[in-house]
């Protein structure tokens, strides 16, 4: 596996130790939602790498996002406790096991969506940020 492919499945290893919360990564959103929310985890861009020379090394900020979606009649507090767990998941490990130089998340921008004949969903795209360096841009 390349570098980016190791973090990226470390991240998502990371975030399947929040409990009862099934992530998927590149998936689409499943009709049904779990009731304690569900997480899928897009890949990103990894955007302009800053470069230096002797030796040579891509240094990344890798925007990867997090889809955090509940569905519940109290969806507030459970996007609530879904977010919390998110963070608490990833202030544990900052590193992914020594895979990446630091791992960090930005605040979410939650919204309501109808759905027609079931309960609303709660969403947000929860953006993190994976700093790395490669010896290769395409690794």
């Amino acid at each position: 596996m390349t570098p980016r492919e190791t973090i990226l499945s470390a991240l998502a290893d990371l975030l399947r130790t929040v409990p009862h919360v099934p992530v998927l990564r590149g998936e689409v959103l499943p009709e049904r939602v779990h009731a304690a929310g569900l997480m899928i985890l897009r890949d990103g861009e990894p955007g302009e790498p800053g470069v230096t020379l002797s030796p040579l090394r891509y240094h990344y900020q890798h925007r990867a996002e997090i889809e955090a979606v509940v569905q519940n009649a109290d969806r507030d507090t459970a996007f609530a406790a879904l977010c919390a767990s998110i963070g608490a998941a990833i202030s544990a490990d900052r590193t992914l096991g020594g895979r990446c130089d630091w791992v960090e998340a930005e605040a979410p921008r939650p919204v309501d969506l109808p759905v027609d004949g079931a309960a609303n969903l709660k969403a947000a795209v929860i953006p993190i940020i994976l700093h790395y360096s490669t010896a290769d841009p395409l690794a």
